[in-house]
């Protein structure tokens, strides 16, 4: 079998079934790219190898949990949470090497990292969605458009805005979900763009 001329989503289908195969496939096209995404944020060459070591591992070790429905927005959302996680957990030790007590959950920069990390994330999921959830999505939660004005938009009605919307939210809190996000973020934010 020619691995190399599949689609990504067959590949992932494979992958689910468990064909290593496709799975070195997979990291062959991607392993470059989410290198190129680490380094952009850790500037960290050690770091980033790590992180996207242990992505792909977790990709192989999660294939069966997880819904995949782009393989590159996945896998660049994945990333993109480890180096949160790790500059997180980099953020508290030196915040406990400096002031020499037990770090606060409730502080102002534990806020602003999650809101960042929030915001990350959401893009990345966002990204995944089907082109039409994606832009009802994006014109009603960046952009603040009414349905009617949505629909005018799209040349759609306001119930297919509806629709879109009520996908788009369940697709996101499936992924967030998925990702233990819900429990992690508990923000104002997060509720004012599920709502």
């Amino acid at each position: 079998m020619v691995y190399s001329s599949y689609s990504d989503n067959e590949l992932v289908d494979l992958l689910k079934s468990g064909d290593q195969i496709a799975y070195t496939e997979i990291y062959h096209r991607y392993w470059k790219k989410m290198l190129l995404i680490g380094w952009n944020h850790t500037k960290d060459k050690a770091l980033t190898e790590d992180i996207v070591h242990e992505v792909f591992l977790n990709l192989w070790e999660k294939r069966n949990d997880i819904q995949i429905l782009n393989i590159g927005g996945f896998l660049t959302t994945c990333i993109k949470f480890s180096i949160f996680k790790n500059y997180q957990r980099q953020q508290r030790r030196e915040i406990l090497a400096r002031e020499n007590y037990l770090f606060s959950e409730n502080t102002s920069n534990e806020e602003e990292l999650d809101a960042l990390f929030l915001k990350e994330f959401l893009d990345g999921i966002v990204e995944q969605l089907p082109e039409k959830c994606k832009l009802t999505f994006q014109y009603s939660r960046a952009m603040g458009l009414s349905n009617a004005e949505i629909a005018n938009r799209m040349n759609i009605s306001e119930k297919g805005v509806e629709a879109n919307l009520t996908r788009a939210l369940k697709i996101i809190k499936g992924g967030l979900k998925r990702h233990g996000v819900l429990i992690l973020l508990s923000t104002p934010l997060l509720h004012d763009l599920l709502k």
